[in-house]
């Protein structure tokens, strides 16, 4: 256990502590880290007048963009790592859904544990958003490391 540390980033102060406390672990225990970002998918706003439809931006220059972002994100988590000679690998995939892009993702890395963050919603905020970090704690089948 803790040889294979899969670590979703999304760019936040409470995640790049998340990959801090993965390069310790996989430090201590001579492993290795995979670090994550999922974007969003293409969702254009969507306009249709007397037969005409326009979809702004493209879809490829909203791809090139957001994969532009989560490789500049991964470089900079990856640095992190890299200072602390830590094996690191990234990843990086667009879904909707954030929480299974992450279970899925960590099964493809064959993963033992994954170490994330927890923004700390609370309430009603936390109802109405739902909790990315609750979904991965349901749906992981390996031990999910919460750091807040």
């Amino acid at each position: 256990m803790f040889k294979r540390i899969f670590v979703p980033i999304d760019g936040t102060p409470r995640s790049n502590r998340a990959v801090r406390a993965a390069v310790t672990l996989a430090r201590g225990h001579k492993g290795t880290i995979t670090l994550f970002h999922a974007t969003n998918l293409y969702h254009p706003p969507y306009v249709a007048s007397e037969g005409y439809a326009f979809d702004w931006p493209p879809q490829s220059v909203f791809r090139k963009e957001a994969a532009a972002a989560a490789a500049k994100l991964l470089a900079k988590a990856r640095k992190i790592a890299t200072a602390k000679r830590v094996a690191t690998k990234v990843m990086h995939t667009s879904s909707d859904t954030p929480a299974r892009a992450i279970v899925d993702a960590a099964r493809k890395a064959r993963a033992d544990t994954i170490v994330m963050a927890s923004h700390g919603r609370t309430g009603l905020e936390k109802l109405l958003l739902g909790s990315e970090t609750q979904k991965v704690l349901a749906h992981a089948k390996i031990p999910v490391l919460i750091v807040r």
